[in-house]
């Protein structure tokens, strides 16, 4: 197995290392050579590892590029956020985001689905209702493909994963669950677990205990503390907040007392919709029940602009308004960040991502 991941880890196509000569094609042989270990360097990959390969995509040609996915389209942002358009082997197709950070590091926002079911009112997602779930091997090609464009033009390496892109985790937990293990396995994808988040609307209570096991943060996207108004920005809510908190709760007291007990609590903020200083307090009061309840429990809060989606319902919030809504959290004890709009000239940006219907 680790011989099969390794070139997969450099996003490297396994099955060019079969036969007598690695075959790259436009790949830069003398580029990677130094990134594998000493006896891949020298070793080809067998029979039988090929034929492990071919069973796992047997309708692939045992191909990770152009079997699980084919890079379909590369667009590039003024700030080198990077956003890559990959076509499923159905011909459906996904988005994915790597965002550079200071050129030391760079961020890869990852897709669970081809579309999402959620709704929510400022997520150009929403609008294309769920189309199907993305396989666990449809998931890691993500950052398969993102670590072949890092390498390839000098895009700083891949070191922390948010599951934030298209889709709703909680409704292809099974897969993405799967997907954190993979990552965070020191054989494979290397990360450690407090680099990795899984992002949820919180569709139930219980669909934060699918992630309370999974090496992982967990993120969830609140948007309001309100019920009536978390209703109308995510129209599926079914649940009071206070039973949803209930579900994360439970979940993180599963969880160690660790880093694996950090939650971020996301907000998207809209101008005059849930930026006020009212709102602010609100949200003080609902997540300090979380830190209460939960021992050893870090919290923060990430509060981001909205970004523009065609939807004239919406508008960006005013500097000085998130900049007082922060503050407010901050003088009450709740960490708050305001998340850096990035990729946003290229539709790349928090709430932007969507595909055509195929």
């Amino acid at each position: 197995m680790y011989l099969l991941f390794c070139p997969i880890s450099q996003g490297i196509e396994p099955t060019h290392f079969h036969g007598d000569a690695i075959q790259l094609g436009y790949d830069d042989f003398e580029s990677i050579y130094g990134m594998l270990p000493s006896q891949r360097r020298s070793q080809r990959l067998g029979p039988d590892a090929l034929s492990k390969l071919k069973n796992l995509y047997s309708n692939q040609g045992g191909k990770v590029e152009g079997g699980v996915a084919s890079l379909s389209y590369i667009s590039r942002a003024s700030d080198s956020t990077t956003k890559l358009l990959l076509r499923l082997s159905d011909g459906l197709e996904i988005e994915t985001v790597i965002i550079p950070w200071n050129g030391q590091r760079s961020t890869l926002c990852m897709s669970t689905q081809v579309g999402c079911r959620q709704g929510c009112k400022f997520c150009a997602t929403g609008r294309m209702g769920r189309v199907r779930n993305l396989t666990t091997d449809e998931i890691l090609a993500q950052m398969f493909f993102a670590k072949k464009i890092c390498r390839l033009e000098g895009l700083p390496d891949v070191s922390n994963i948010v599951f934030m892109g298209m889709g709703e985790s909680a409704d292809n937990a099974e897969n993405v669950v799967k997907a954190t293990e993979i990552l965070t396995t020191r054989e494979l994808f290397q990360l450690a677990a407090a680099k990795v988040t899984v992002s949820t609307v919180g569709p139930s209570p219980d669909a934060f205990k699918d992630f309370a096991k999974a090496p992982c943060v967990i993120a969830w996207s609140v948007h309001a503390a309100n019920d009536q108004l978390r209703r109308k920005l995510v129209p599926t809510t079914k649940y009071p907040m206070v039973e949803l908190r209930q579900g994360l709760i439970d979940a993180l007291l599963e969880r160690p007392n660790n880093y694996l007990r950090t939650v971020m609590i996301e907000v998207a903020l809209m101008k005059g919709v849930n930026d006020s200083l009212q709102q602010a307090d609100e949200l003080v009061e609902f997540v300090r029940v979380i830190t209460d309840s939960v021992p050893g429990c870090k919290l923060m809060v990430n509060l981001i602009p909205f970004n523009d989606i065609g939807n004239t319902e919406f508008e960006k919030p005013d500097a000085h308004d998130v900049e007082a809504f922060q503050k407010r959290l901050q003088e009450q004890g709740v960490y708050a960040h305001v998340r850096t709009t990035r990729g946003d000239d290229k539709t790349a940006a928090c709430g932007q991502l969507s595909t055509s219907r195929r």
